[in-house]
């Protein structure tokens, strides 16, 4: 914003007084119907119904929102039940689409799969009277989930946070009872930096937990860890933003401690973007680069290779189709980092070839 010719209040009023002219402004351009009067849409009314991550639940509902106003023919429903409730109802031909954040999503053969954006997995605690933001080596981390660091105050988390007063007490471990793609992800990377932690709990969607409660879904989590005290979970960035939570710094392969954003998150799809494969799903936990965010991951789309019903095939090639477009640049504000442009465009050719 740049101050007007004219200004008879302070340089802060007048400042905040073209923002909210400018924020109207976009406000009214955004709520203006994307198809015009007279065009309408081509596809046919019909429902679709899908199931699955509650990692880009709140992106998706934003998403079907949006869509379904340049398409009020279609109607969307989704339910967060999991990445691995997801898929399951789609293969009981319940849902019409799915979405899971688990690389090894099985039955590949049956499933088309289109990587729709990119998140990340935060550590979040409750901690009274500490007000620096915490930074935990993935050794740790592994740790606290093995029950070997049981204290706040253990040499392990005071190496890293200097002149942090941490408490002494407990550690109270919180982890999803659900099968979870945010909990693949979390084991994913915890496979890759800990060699205890592989062995002995290793990478899936649903754990043997060594230590901690189980709390259903990253809002469960996050609600969970915001009403304990001296508690410590994992959730997708937002539900940690939603609530207002603290999460902590994470080192990465680099050596440097990292926190979760919009920047350090699409440094960490730079690794898709020079993959070989990323046509398939991939693993991008603990990649290069230094201002890279360790604990990053895609979330997928699943849909049926053969779709009889051609309502439903059309307005769903139509949805993807707008979320791999135009419906990326609605992820920033939510806290999610939309893919990067090569990603996206190769998504687009798989679509296609699918269609």
């Amino acid at each position: 914003m740049t101050p007007s010719k004219f200004a008879w209040a302070s340089i802060a009023d007048d400042l905040a007084t073209n923002l909210v002219k400018e924020l109207l402004h976009a406000r009214q351009e955004n709520t203006t119907p994307a198809i015009a009067p007279g065009n309408k849409s081509s596809l046919a009314r019909t429902d679709l119904a899908g199931a699955g991550a509650t990692f880009p639940a709140p992106l998706y509902r934003k998403w079907f929102q949006s869509f379904q106003q340049l398409h009020p023919e279609v109607h969307i429903s989704y339910e967060a039940v999991g990445s691995e409730a997801g898929p399951r109802k789609l293969a009981a031909n319940t849902v019409d689409f799915a979405a899971s954040d688990v690389t090894s999503l099985g039955d590949g053969a049956h499933y088309r799969h289109i990587a729709s954006v990119l998140g990340g997995v935060v550590p979040i605690y409750n901690l009274e009277n500490v007000n620096q933001d915490l930074k935990f080596t993935p050794e740790t981390l592994a740790d606290i989930y093995l029950g070997k660091v049981k204290k706040w105050n253990d040499p392990e988390i005071k190496s890293s946070n200097h002149g942090v007063n941490l408490p002494d007490r407990d550690i109270v471990v919180l982890h999803r009872s659900d099968g979870s793609g945010t909990t693949y992800v979390w084991s994913d990377f915890l496979s890759k930096v800990s060699g205890n932690w592989k062995n002995s709990v290793g990478t899936g969607s649903l754990l043997k937990w060594p230590t901690g409660t189980g709390v259903e879904g990253n809002e469960g989590v996050a609600s969970a860890v915001q009403t304990t005290p001296n508690s410590i979970g994992y959730v997708e960035l937002v539900y940690a933003i939603q609530h207002q939570l603290s999460f902590g710094a994470v080192r990465n392969s680099s050596g440097e401690y990292i926190r979760a954003n919009l920047n350090s998150l699409a440094e960490a799809a730079k690794t898709a973007t020079t993959a070989a494969n990323i046509d398939s799903p991939a693993s991008i936990t603990n990649p290069p680069g230094k201002e890279a965010y360790p604990i990053a991951s895609f979330t997928w789309l699943l849909f049926p290779e053969s779709i009889t019903d051609p309502a439903k095939k059309a307005a769903l090639f139509e949805l993807v189709q707008w979320i791999l477009t135009s419906g990326q640049k609605e992820c920033s504000a939510l806290g999610y980092a939309p893919l990067p442009h090569e990603v996206a465009a190769r998504q687009l050719n798989l679509l296609h070839a699918a269609n």
